[in-house]
């Protein structure tokens, strides 16, 4: 069995009152808009049906989140219709979709409290969705510590989901990014920085059972390992008018460890050389199979039919294969 955990769907009745609240919502673009197998299960199914023994965990597609298209006072109502219509699609269609993720009204950190216990207890959700950021804003924030005890103590994942628009210029003498610069190499950045501010807020170490998995095998993390441990061994070195000494000291362990404790999906779009890079680092036991269906541009099988392939042809054992594939994710999701 395939088991894609990091793919995006949108819920009919959620996309319809999306294009009501936000139709001109410009970095949605054509990538999210002329994709059918977003909203339609019937093309959803099409592309299934071109793997064997295939099924997809389902969460909502990470442009845009939903903190950017309305206010907090309305993102609680949007949430709802989101994880209403992924538990729908799960009740109704099991032997494709055996679990879907929760979304998160961010923007109001106390109904997102609300939300995990209606997702997770009453609609079965298997984890929640966190994006990098939340309209600019970190997550290791206090008001967002919460929600990360909270799926601790619910010993579920986080799935973590980058974001950042074209409004994020490429230098500060500019107003917008150029060519993509935002998504390209942005959303890497977007991250690995959401990365590194969990793990120098220290939630490894005061939530034992914190589980995120990292979209895009870890981003820029397992390429740059080198800059991770001697690098920030150095840490406070290059900064004068800031003490980062005390954030050392209240870890157990050096960084590079924590960041080995993070999870990452094989959603690279079938690069073999960045899988390869982020199995060495991170670990068989760490990975799990997903393809960001259906942002390939065949809208569909392309990133699920490459990923596949790259996989195929690792250089593992048929245990070690069997544990990306579906191992990982049913004894992390309790499938």
């Amino acid at each position: 069995m395939k088991i894609d955990i990091f793919n995006h769907l949108f819920p009919r009745t959620y996309f319809d009152k999306m294009m009501e609240v936000s139709p001109k919502f410009k970095d949605m673009g054509r990538r999210v808009r002329e994709v059918p197998a977003l909203v339609d299960l019937d093309a959803r199914f099409r592309v299934m049906d071109q793997f064997d023994d295939y099924v997809q965990v389902i969460s909502l597609a990470g442009s845009p989140p939903l903190e950017v298209l309305v206010g907090p006072e309305l993102t609680p109502e949007l949430t709802k219709l989101a994880n209403d219509g992924m538990a729908e699609h799960v009740a109704k269609h099991p032997d494709r979709f055996p679990g879907f993720v929760a979304s998160l009204p961010m923007n109001n950190p106390d109904a997102a409290m609300v939300e995990i216990d209606r997702a997770i207890k009453d609609l079965k959700a298997v984890g929640v969705q966190f994006f990098s950021n939340v309209n600019g804003r970190p997550l290791d924030l206090p008001e967002f510590e919460p929600l990360f005890e909270k799926m601790a103590g619910l010993d579920l994942p986080i799935w973590l989901h980058p974001a950042r628009g074209a409004n994020f210029p490429d230098y500060l003498t500019e107003k917008r990014s150029r060519y993509e610069i935002w998504w390209t190499y942005g959303w890497p950045y977007e991250t690995s920085a959401a990365m590194c501010r969990i793990v120098y807020a220290g939630y490894f170490d005061r939530f034992p059972n914190l589980k995120i998995v990292t979209h895009h095998m870890g981003a820029m993390i397992p390429y740059f390992e080198g800059r991770i441990c001697p690098g920030r061994d150095q840490l406070t070195s290059r900064t004068v008018d800031e003490d980062y000494i005390a954030s050392l000291e209240q870890l157990k362990k050096r960084p590079v460890e924590y960041f080995k404790m993070f999870l990452a999906d094989t959603a690279l779009m079938g690069s073999l050389a960045g899988t390869q890079c982020g199995l060495e680092f991170f670990g068989v036991d760490q990975v799990l199979f997903a393809s960001d269906c259906p942002f390939d541009p065949e809208k569909g099988p392309g990133y699920i039919r490459e990923t596949i392939k790259v996989i195929d042809g690792l250089p593992i054992s048929k245990a070690e294969r069997q544990k990306i594939y579906e191992g990982n994710a049913k004894r992390l999701l309790n499938l």
